[in-house]
C-alpha cells in the first residue's frame, strides 16, 4: 500500500498520479471558478473511451459540432469569436451564442465562453442569458491501454447550475430528482461526443488523420 496525494475541491475528488501523468506535479489541482454551492445545483458524469485525451479535447474545442452533430440539444449555434494563438490568457477561448433546447419547440439562448485552464480540461461559463454562471467542466483523464493495447480515457463532466430566478430555490430542493435528469442529458452528449473522440483516435492511430 502506498498513499497517494488527494484533494477534495467539494464536488470532484482528485488523486495525483505522478508517474501516471509524466508531467510536473502541482501542489493542487487547477479548479476553475464555479458558482457558490449555497446556489447551486451540480451533478457528475462520467464515460469511458477508446481514445487518447487529446481527442476528447479536440471534441470539446470543436464548438462549431454542436449544431451539426447534437441538433437534439442545440440550435442557432453562432461561433462568435475564435482563439488567434497571441498567448494571451483574455483572448485564449472561444464565444459562442448559442440556443439549448428545453422540450419541444421552447428554446433557452444563452452566451458560452469556452477555456482550457491545462492541458486536460475544458471549462464552459455561461456568461450571459438564463443561468448565467453556470459551469460546465469536461475533464479527460487518461486510464490505460485496455487488453488489446488501445488507450482508454475517462470523460469526468461536472455540470454546476446557477440561476437568479425565485424559482431556481425549489429546483435546488428537489436536487435528488433533479441530478439523475441532468445525468442522463450529459449521457445523451457524450454518446455521441466520445464516439467522434474514438473515430478520431482511429484515424490518428492508421495515419489516415494527422496528429
Amino acid at each position: 500500500w502506498e498513499p497517494l496525494p488527494v484533494h477534495d475541491d467539494g464536488l470532484l475528488l482528485w488523486v495525483r498520479l505522478d508517474e501516471a501523468g509524466g508531467e510536473e506535479p502541482l501542489d493542487a489541482p487547477a479548479v476553475p471558478r464555479r458558482p457558490d454551492r449555497a446556489r447551486a445545483l451540480a451533478a457528475v458524469h462520467v464515460g469511458t473511451g477508446i481514445c487518447e485525451p487529446e481527442d476528447v479535447m479536440a471534441n470539446r474545442l470543436d464548438p462549431w459540432h454542436g449544431a451539426w452533430y447534437h441538433p437534439y440539444s442545440f440550435v442557432e449555434l453562432t461561433v462568435v469569436a475564435a482563439p488567434e494563438g497571441s498567448g494571451d490568457a483574455d483572448e485564449d477561448r472561444f464565444t459562442v451564442d448559442v440556443s439549448f433546447k428545453v422540450a419541444g419547440r421552447i428554446v433557452v439562448p444563452v452566451r458560452a465562453v469556452f477555456t482550457a485552464p491545462e492541458p486536460r480540461t475544458v471549462v464552459m461559463h455561461i456568461t450571459e442569458g438564463e443561468g448565467e454562471g453556470s459551469v460546465v467542466e469536461t475533464h479527460a483523464t487518461p486510464l490505460g491501454p485496455d487488453e488489446r493495447g488501445r488507450p482508454r480515457t475517462a470523460v469526468i463532466e461536472a455540470v454546476v447550475a446557477a440561476s437568479d430566478r425565485p424559482g431556481f430555490a425549489v429546483a435546488r430542493r428537489a436536487a435528488p430528482l433533479l441530478r439523475p435528469l441532468v445525468r442522463t442529458a450529459a449521457a445523451r452528449l457524450w454518446r455521441d461526443d466520445l464516439a467522434y473522440a474514438e473515430r478520431r483516435w482511429q484515424l490518428r492511430s492508421t495515419g489516415r488523420f494527422p496528429g
